[in-house]
C-alpha cells in the first residue's frame, strides 16, 4: 500500500503540468544519460531515499557550471525486479516493483574521484535505517550503491568500511552495495524537482552529517 507521504505526492502529481514549474535551463544539470554517457566520464549510481533530496544536495555541493567534476545528474529507478519493467513513480510508490528510488551521476574522474562521492553520500543520508529515510518508508527508500565496475565495488566496500569505523561507531551501516542493473529514468517532473521548486518537500536526512 502507498505510504501517508507517498499518497500525497502521488496526488499532487497526476496534477502536474510543466506551468507549474519554475523555468530553469535543465541543460545546465543533466542529460540523458540513459543512451551512455562521454567516452572519459564515468557513472555513479546511489540510492539514499526520496531522490529529489540527492540529487539537491549532490548538485548543491558539486555544479556542474563551477567544474567540480559531476558533468549531468538525472533521477530515476533502478534495482527492481526484472519483470518490473519501465515502471512509473506509482507503481515504484507501491513496493511490489522492488526497484529503488536513485540518483545517476555522470563524472569526470579526472577532477573527482568515486572514492569522495561515496563518502559526500555516506555523509548526506542515514546509513543505518532499513528501508526507510526520515518518514519516508518502505523499499524503494532504501540505502544502497550500485556499481559500474569491480573498481567502483572495491572501492565502495572500502570506503563503507571506513565510514563505518570513523563515523558510526555503536551503529551498523546497512547500505547495500551491488552490480548496477537496468536503469530507468524517472518521469520528467521529477528532474532537478527541488531547482524547479524550492519550496517543496525534502527528507530531513539529507544534510551534511559532519
Amino acid at each position: 500500500m502507498l505510504s501517508r507521504l507517498n499518497h500525497i505526492r502521488t496526488t499532487l502529481f497526476s496534477f502536474a503540468t510543466p506551468a507549474m514549474s519554475h523555468a530553469i535551463d535543465t541543460s545546465h544539470y543533466r542529460a540523458a544519460l540513459s543512451s551512455g554517457a562521454r567516452a572519459q566520464s564515468e557513472i555513479a549510481t546511489f540510492a539514499g531515499g526520496c531522490f529529489w533530496g540527492v540529487e539537491h544536495i549532490f548538485l548543491k555541493e558539486y555544479p556542474p557550471s563551477q567544474n567540480k567534476g559531476i558533468l549531468k545528474t538525472s533521477v530515476g529507478y533502478t534495482g527492481g525486479l526484472e519483470k518490473a519493467q519501465s515502471p512509473t513513480y506509482r507503481e515504484v510508490c507501491t513496493g511490489t516493483t522492488n526497484h529503488a528510488e536513485a540518483l545517476r551521476i555522470e563524472f569526470d574522474p579526472s577532477i573527482i574521484q568515486y572514492g569522495e562521492l561515496v563518502e559526500f553520500f555516506y555523509r548526506t543520508h542515514e546509513p543505518t535505517t532499513l528501508n526507510r529515510q526520515g518518514g519516508d518508508v518502505g523499499t524503494q527508500y532504501r540505502s544502497a550503491i550500485f556499481t559500474h565496475s569491480p573498481e567502483q565495488s572495491k572501492i565502495a566496500k572500502d570506503v563503507t568500511q571506513k565510514v563505518q569505523e570513523e563515523h558510526f561507531k555503536g551503529q551498523k551501516i546497512v547500505t547495500e552495495i551491488e552490480e548496477a542493473g537496468q536503469w530507468y529514468d524517472a518521469e520528467e517532473y521529477h528532474q532537478l524537482y527541488l531547482f524547479k521548486e524550492p519550496d517543496g518537500y525534502q527528507c530531513p536526512t539529507h544534510m551534511k552529517h559532519w
